[in-house]
């Protein structure tokens, strides 16, 4: 197989890496299982058009991405459109999908685990067309992220410490909005606190991870309208991998969920896999079931989620 991998030298791992090592390493290891490998490292700003140029070449077989959940939710995008199975290096701070996908979250280890990895069929989903891999999430979970985005911070720890400030201020003040859904048909109009659609149901952990990229649902979750007090118990029943049995908390499976904000705010926001966005009043998501080629492990099912890592 032929393979192009884009590292994005501003992931977070990356950044205190040997990157000339780590490209030697990568040859070395693709090369004794038969691959023919090419790499590219790149700036943050540059992996998208990087990305772009791999899947538009007729003899790249497979692309690989190397960085945080941003571009590994892009490269997600980009080799869907192209029909082009994609391997994932996680270098940032949560690696979601790369949990989702049994894949080891140190960047080393991962290599072989790639090298030997099999293709395989992952859903994906999209938010008014736009590609995403783990999560749409408006009300609480944006307030947080844009919290997070004010304060500044220039490392990994420094990055969850802003996380974890963020999250208590917006525990201290939750928002409140109403929605009008219609999921697979069926439609309400509510107050919430938040709202998130997942690319597969979450699991039970505290991470919010799907444990399974082919169930063929989006996972659909309503926070009803919170008090201090009340965020603080949602948020403990998040951490503890209880969200689901918290009583604020309202799950559905559907294939397809269109939102409508009667009211909504200039400054409104959405998180679109770690990404803040400006909310628009109407929100399509749709899942995408088996459209998502991956490269996993061979051994993907031996491997449990571990949220402590």
């Amino acid at each position: 197989m032929k393979i192009k991998a884009i590292l994005n030298r501003d992931g977070g791992t990356f950044r205190t890496t040997d990157m000339k090592a780590y490209e030697a390493k990568m040859a070395e290891i693709f090369a004794e299982r038969g691959h023919v490998l090419e790499t590219v490292v790149v700036e943050g700003s540059d992996v998208g058009a990087a990305l772009e140029k791999a899947a538009g070449r007729d003899d790249v077989d497979a692309i690989i991405a190397g960085g945080g959940d941003g571009t590994i939710s892009s490269a997600a995008g980009i080799a869907w459109k192209a029909g082009k199975p994609l391997g994932v290096i996680p270098a940032g701070t949560m690696n979601l999908f790369a949990r989702t996908l049994r894949l080891p979250l140190d960047i080393w280890q991962v290599l072989p685990v790639l090298a030997d990895g099999v293709v395989d069929d992952a859903d994906i989903g999209s938010v008014n067309g736009r590609a995403f891999v783990h999560q749409f999430s408006a009300g609480m979970h944006a307030r947080m992220v844009r919290y997070r985005n004010q304060m500044s911070y220039g490392s990994r720890a420094g990055k969850i410490a802003a996380n974890v400030r963020a999250a208590v201020g917006a525990v201290l003040n939750p928002p409140r909005f109403e929605i009008e859904f219609d999921a697979d048909g069926h439609r309400e109009n509510r107050m919430v606190s938040a709202i998130s659609v997942s690319n597969n149901p979450f699991g039970e952990n505290g991470l919010l991870v799907a444990e399974d990229v082919k169930t063929g649902h989006l996972g659909f979750y309503i926070a009803d309208p919170l008090d201090p007090a009340g965020a603080v118990g949602l948020a403990v029943d998040v951490l503890r991998g209880r969200l689901k049995a918290n009583p604020a908390i309202t799950e559905m499976k559907a294939q397809s969920v269109d939102l409508h904000f009667p009211k909504l705010y200039r400054a409104a926001n959405f998180v679109l896999d770690g990404e803040l966005m400006k909310l628009p009043r109407d929100v399509e998501i749709r899942l995408h079931p088996g459209e998502l080629k991956v490269i996993a492990p061979a051994d993907a099912s031996l491997k449990p989620i571990d949220p402590t890592v």
